[in-house]
């Protein structure tokens, strides 16, 4: 299964967000081999997850959970309250989380762990900065990140949590890695994650960083991509249509 992964971040309130997942849906016929996933801002997740209810290809979720499970943290949303809210996902990890806002890869372990116990799908986000691709060090930053980010998980656990790697330096840009790069990347992770599940077990990652409807083929195209994690091309309907219809060849 493909998975397309719409991240809104500071965009599209409750009204906007209805609007755009309805004229999706209503153009997009549902796929057993394709997920829609929509991760609008807190104000607006109710809302998404009222409109993809009833569409089994289609998903709402929470592009940031807190760890406690409540108490007093103004400002915060917990897992627990983005569930009741429809949540079925959660980001955690993402990299503007990471680097405006200061979230450590501890942190993040943090919020990978509360999503699991409030039944969300975790998407734990990975990916280093230029500095540290250009001397090298690509591989050691996304290690260290899934280390932290999934310390303590059993294999099952392992399981239920999808892998998004999104190289720092190419969010929000409009450079993205290379096909071959991502999927080199992928396979790093990909091994990383065999050696702590069983045989067999092929975990689900995705690949965010300036993906548009002008490259998603070509990305999709490399069979260690398991969909893609889409920031400002998924938040107009025409652009996101074109994404999430992107062809792929049999895998």
């Amino acid at each position: 299964m493909t998975i397309f992964a719409a991240n809104w971040k500071m965009h599209h309130g409750p009204a906007g967000a209805r609007e755009l997942v309805r004229s999706v849906l209503a153009r997009v016929r549902p796929r057993e081999d394709r997920k829609l996933l929509f991760f609008p801002p807190a104000v607006s997740l109710a809302a998404v997850a009222e409109e993809v209810k009833g569409r089994h290809d289609a998903a709402a979720g929470a592009q940031n959970v807190y760890w406690e499970p409540k108490g007093a943290y103004t400002g915060e949303v917990s897992a627990a309250l983005a569930a009741e809210a429809g949540a079925t996902w959660a980001l955690a990890g993402h990299s503007e989380r990471r680097h405006k806002f200061g979230e450590t890869d501890e942190e993040t372990g943090k919020k990978v762990r509360a999503a699991l116990a409030a039944n969300l799908a975790p998407m734990l986000c990975v990916g280093e900065k230029l500095d540290e691709r250009e001397t090298g060090r690509t591989e050691g930053v996304v290690v260290r990140q899934l280390a932290a980010g999934l310390d303590g998980l059993d294999s099952g656990a392992l399981g239920r949590v999808t892998i998004a790697y999104e190289p720092v330096w190419a969010i929000g840009t409009g450079v993205n890695a290379t096909p071959r790069d991502a999927a080199a990347v992928h396979r790093t992770i990909r091994r990383w994650l065999s050696e702590r599940s069983p045989a067999g077990t092929r975990h689900r990652i995705l690949y965010g960083g300036s993906v548009s409807a002008a490259n998603a083929e070509s990305l999709l195209a490399e069979h260690e991509l398991d969909g893609v994690l889409v920031g400002g091309a998924s938040l107009d309907a025409e652009s996101w249509i074109g994404i999430v219809s992107t062809p792929r060849p049999e895998r």
